[in-house]
């Protein structure tokens, strides 16, 4: 990178602070700062739910996927997101909003002290908190590493920088400063992306490269499934980014909760899917031909795309480009800040402070904003970590610590939003989360620690959320939980927006809400 290319980079970071600061009159309350306040277009919710689920790992870990194996690196990651988000436009979409609209709450995870218990609430809570540290510290990590190649500084200074900038923007202006700034970084990752595209083409003989340069690659390259992406894992990683991409995380069920309605965040979600299906593959043919234009340095050829990109771009465009490497991290960092720090001051906190119970908007804004902040400098931390034996690498963090740790905590999470499930109480909800943690580790670790080796990464990945699916269904059936208000707050969420039972689940009682809506019942001590 030249002066040129550092200007950009820096321009462009700029503009990102200036979006927060001015979000920051947008934001009155906690709801304004977690969920929009319910007043989010459903085209900006559309792609700031796209924009927040993917970072820099798709330009270095999938990247090193589609250098290696071609095709699949599509197939089996942002094809099944797409069917996946397509499902839940009308499975999930409108119901976490009307989680928001009619139960009045602020955090994904606040409806689950009514619908389960505050156990299960707090358990759910604490896991997905502590996964989303090592999940973000993974995006850090890719984006460093990414900014290494094309300036050489150090790992630890790439991850200061890209975290320092995304902590003053969503700490300050919130939701909306979150979902603003993905608009930006998007319109700049469209004109970035196309610009790759087509250079890359140019380079191969032209547009009729598309077609032609599939002869060329090494074989097997246009198989839709190759290596270890089988279709065993195709059909299990559908399963969970079903999940997942539907609010499974968290930070994407925050951008159904902030439309207007349940209508408009359908459009969201299909708005969403749309874009999965087509711009990640705009952004993988690059990808798919880059052996025949650099040679990859690293075992994983995770550097691939960073070494194509300042083989073959001006300078100026480059810098373009590298901002469109950090758009897509600090879109899904920032966002996973927001949803964890909706958790922590909203799920948590109350549980354990009597004083977090009765937060007027001044003190609850406050500890939003230290909450994120303090997530973010914990991820930062962790991200150092990440290429040490314990994680392994980048892209093994994200695919078999992510994908098979999330199935065990969206479970009860999203299938409580459902009629069919109400008879899966509690009982349900802790012991297919507790299993679905054992599974994961026994699948991966041996009892002494050390990593297994013999077992297939799609087993890795599937058992956990399978065995927690079939304990949250069979122990509903054997113990059901089912009380009067708990399937009232079920219909409550199920109900169509003009439908008569759009208010019959006014009889979930009164009592069960906190003071000031703080997700704690009444009663709940020190």
């Amino acid at each position: 990178m030249n002066s040129l290319d550092w200007a950009v980079l820096i321009g462009y970071f700029g503009v990102m602070v200036a979006i927060g600061l001015w979000s920051h009159k947008r934001v009155d309350d906690v709801s304004d700062f977690f969920t929009a306040g319910g007043k989010m277009p459903w085209w900006l919710s559309g792609i700031s739910h796209h924009m927040s689920g993917y970072s820099a790992v798709m330009f270095t870990g999938y990247a090193g996927i589609a250098y290696q194996y071609g095709v699949t690196s599509f197939v089996t990651w942002s094809l099944p997101i797409a069917i996946g988000i397509g499902i839940g436009a009308k499975l999930f979409a409108p119901r976490l909003n009307r989680v928001r609209s009619r139960l009045h709450v602020a955090s994904p995870l606040e409806y689950l002290k009514n619908r389960y218990n505050i156990p299960t609430q707090q358990a759910l809570a604490w896991s997905g908190l502590l996964l989303k540290i090592v999940d973000v510290g993974a995006k850090w990590a890719a984006i460093a590493t990414l900014l290494s190649v094309f300036t050489g500084i150090s790992l630890t200074q790439g991850i200061f920088i890209t975290g320092a900038i995304t902590a003053v923007y969503c700490t300050v202006g919130g939701l909306w400063a979150d979902a603003l700034t993905e608009l930006g970084q998007f319109i700049i990752q469209l004109f970035a992306g196309l610009a790759m595209l087509v250079i890359t083409m140019h380079e191969l003989g032209g547009f009729s490269s598309l077609w032609t340069v599939w002869d060329k690659l090494p074989e097997g390259h246009a198989e839709p499934t190759a290596g270890p992406y089988t279709v065993t894992f195709l059909l299990a990683y559908l399963f969970i980014k079903t999940f997942e991409y539907n609010g499974g995380m968290w930070n994407q069920a925050q951008r159904y909760m902030a439309t207007d309605s349940a209508r408009s965040a359908t459009r969201s979600a299909r708005l969403s899917a749309i874009l999965w299906l087509v711009w990640p593959a705009v952004l993988f043919f690059p990808m798919w031909a880059a052996p025949l234009l650099v040679e990859a340095k690293k075992p994983d050829a995770s550097d691939s795309y960073a070494l194509m990109t300042e083989q073959l771009l001006p300078h100026g465009l480059l810098g373009l480009v590298v901002v469109g490497f950090f758009s897509h991290t600090m879109a899904m960092c920032s966002s996973d800040a927001n949803a964890i720090s909706a958790v922590f001051t909203r799920d948590i906190a109350p549980v354990f402070s009597k004083a977090a119970r009765s937060w007027d908007n001044r003190s609850g804004l406050l500890a939003a904003r230290l909450s994120t902040l303090a997530f973010l400098i914990l991820s930062m931390a962790l991200a150092t970590q990440i290429n040490s034996p314990a994680f392994k690498d980048i892209i093994s963090v994200v695919i078999k610590w992510v994908a098979g740790l999330m199935g065990p905590i969206a479970i009860p999470f999203m299938l409580g939003l459902l009629r069919g499930f109400r008879r899966s109480g509690p009982t349900a909800a802790l012991t297919s989360w507790a299993a679905g943690l054992l599974a994961f580790y026994f699948t991966n670790y041996d009892f002494d620690g050390s990593v297994k080796t013999d077992v297939a990464l799609q087993y890795q990945v599937a058992l956990p959320l399978a065995i927690s699916l079939v304990l949250y269904v069979v122990i509903g059936f054997l113990k059901p939980e089912d009380t009067p208000e708990r399937d009232a707050l079920i219909e409550k969420i199920n109900s169509d927006d003009d439908g008569p039972a759009g208010t019959a689940a006014a009889a979930v009682p009164a009592q069960q809400t906190g003071p000031e809506g703080t997700g704690v019942p009444e009663g709940v001590k020190d």
